[in-house]
């Protein structure tokens, strides 16, 4: 593959004139396995500036893409050319450092170029009594340089986005080694922000982000000078950072001018357009097929001339078939079985309270749920959501307080982290020794509305995706008659069609929901009452999230207002 550092320019063939590119992306290909292309012929450019969402289905070449993009990863043929002389990021695999290394030291690795100046910038200020031309004449660059890269504002871009992103000072002391991944990629992406590079590829940087960093983020980007490619399943972000999305198909791109709720509403035009064209093609070849047909009976009844007419018919009904049915990716038909309540209470919080190392997250809490309620538990990362759910669940004891449900209350729960006690069992397995009453046709047909087809469900649960999991998990879950829902970050690890289906299932179910999450698309749809655990307390909203949210901007405004009397 040849990848370039081109001159930029755009020509009027292109999308329009007088813009620069800063990506430039032509016939890519690549795949794998022989005859399984994942990008096969990719064509597009991102002009400078751009905030263009790349979107697909997992598997579908989007990661691949980024690696080629930053040369980590080679393409089979096709071109890439990137405007000369700028700078790109990504954040996508977690760097390894040396070892020793506190999360300051990788942040200030973002400086080593300014540093590396800084350092010849004193070496060459000890020399200039000598007089030499050449050197101060250097030594001005270098400080115009430094000056321009932000060398004097060090400090003040650290802090400024360690505050952003919640990175607090005790924090940046440990050994980055010893983080968690969510941890490390919060501080990998902190560290990409500071090299502060032109063009930006963010591959799914709201994953490990609780909301307020989200928010952050989302007004970074928004203030960002430079180029934007970010992959994304979070419908909500997308909104709020792109104004253009590319979708990647069978190996080739789609464009969509707008933000993502204009791609979900185009991209159902265009499957409605191609197919209304499919059918009226279908409909004609009927027609010609039918008196083809009979030219033929005819013909063998002695008119021979109508042979040759309807040869000639049958010739142009081939040159008509140019329209191939268009399809939509299948979705999962299966729906979560509720159980009726019986009663007005369905849980109850009595002075529960939890410290953990050293640290309480929560005192002495309150709280009274009925039925027919939906709440989304919302917070930090850290405060102890998670911890919330497995005491309520009896599978974490409480330091005081009681947790009671209401006696026809049966709930079901799916964790943020999904453990399977013997992954070594094919899926198919798993469903039978978990189900023991099911037989092995039924856990097939099961599986398969869960799009476990074919020779999948014989693989070992060890191999599967996280979001394959969680799929897995729900399927089990679907079919137990229910009435409290309880979901840890239940989109956390799925593609937009896999959230887009377990949306749909929630929807349709009527009992109690208790929720965890960041997805503020799958909070502003399902909440009708907000806890926010903050401070070791829970703040109870009765209301809708975006009812919440103005909640919380009147009284920022009118704290802000009675500080400034």
């Amino acid at each position: 593959m040849e990848k370039t550092w081109g001159m930029g320019l755009i020509g009027p063939e292109n999308r329009g004139t007088g813009f620069m590119i800063d990506i430039a992306v032509r016939d890519l290909k690549k795949e794998y396995e022989v005859g399984q292309p994942v990008l096969d012929g990719l064509t597009f450019q991102v002009d400078t500036g751009e905030r263009v969402g790349i979107l697909g289905r997992n598997g579908a070449g989007k990661t691949t893409l980024f690696r080629i993009l930053t040369g980590q990863e080679e393409a089979d043929s096709g071109e890439v050319i990137l405007s000369p002389g700028k700078r790109l990021g990504l954040i996508s695999q977690i760097p390894v450092y040396p070892a020793g290394y506190t999360v300051e030291d990788v942040l200030r690795t973002a400086f080593d170029d300014l540093k590396a100046m800084e350092a010849e910038l004193h070496q060459i200020s000890d020399q200039l009594g000598s007089g030499d031309k050449d050197l101060l004449a250097r030594y001005d660059r270098l400080q115009a340089a430094y000056e321009a890269g932000g060398g004097y504002e060090i400090e003040t871009r650290l802090e400024k986005i360690c505050a952003g992103l919640g990175i607090e000072r005790a924090f940046r002391d440990k050994n980055f080694a010893d983080l968690s991944g969510e941890e490390k990629t919060r501080i990998t992406l902190a560290r990409l922000i500071l090299v502060d590079t032109e063009i930006l590829l963010l591959d799914e940087p709201t994953n490990h982000l609780d909301l307020n960093a989200t928010v952050w983020l989302e007004d970074y980007i928004s203030h960002y000078k430079g180029t934007v490619l970010v992959i994304s399943h979070d419908r909500y972000f997308l909104d709020q950072v792109v104004d253009r999305i590319i979708e990647i198909q069978e190996g080739r791109a789609e464009f969509y001018q707008g933000s993502y709720s204009f791609y979900a509403v185009e991209k159902e035009r265009r499957y409605q357009e191609r197919l209304k064209q499919y059918l009226k093609e279908q409909a004609k070849i009927q027609q010609l097929e039918k008196a083809a047909e009979q030219m033929h009976l005819w013909a063998f009844m002695g008119n021979d001339a109508l042979h040759k007419r309807a040869f000639s018919m049958e010739k142009r009904i081939q040159r008509m078939r140019t329209t191939e049915k268009p399809t939509k990716a299948k979705k999962m038909d299966a729906r979560f079985a509720s159980r009726q309540f019986k009663g007005d209470e369905v849980l109850q919080v009595k002075g529960v309270s939890k410290a953990f190392d050293g640290r309480t997250l929560f005192s002495d809490i309150y709280l009274r749920v009925e039925d027919g309620e939906r709440i989304a538990l919302i917070g930090e990362n850290g405060t102890g959501k998670t911890t919330l759910l497995n005491m309520l669940l009896g599978l974490e004891p409480t330091d005081s307080g009681i947790f009671k449900l209401g006696p026809s209350v049966k709930a079901a729960y799916l964790p943020q982290i999904i453990h399977f006690n013997h992954p070594e069992r094919s899926i198919l397995d798993t469903m039978l020794y978990e189900k023991k009453d099911m037989t092995a046709q039924s856990a097939r047909n099961r599986l398969a509305a869960y799009q476990f087809q074919g020779e999948d469900v014989f693989k070992p649960v060890s191999v599967l995706s996280g979001g394959e999991l969680s799929r897995l998990r729900l399927c089990m879950l679907m079919d137990e008659e229910i009435n409290l829902l309880i979901l840890d970050e239940p989109t956390n690890h799925l593609d937009i069609a896999a959230r887009e289906w377990i949306e749909e299932a929630v929807e349709e179910y009527e009992g109690n929901l208790l929720f965890v999450s960041h997805d503020r698309y799958f909070i502003d749809r399902f909440a009708s009452r907000i806890w926010l655990l903050e401070n070791g307390q829970i703040t109870d909203f009765r209301g809708t999230y975006q009812e919440f949210q103005a909640a919380r901007a009147r009284g920022a405004a009118g704290q802000a207002a009675s500080d400034t009397v």
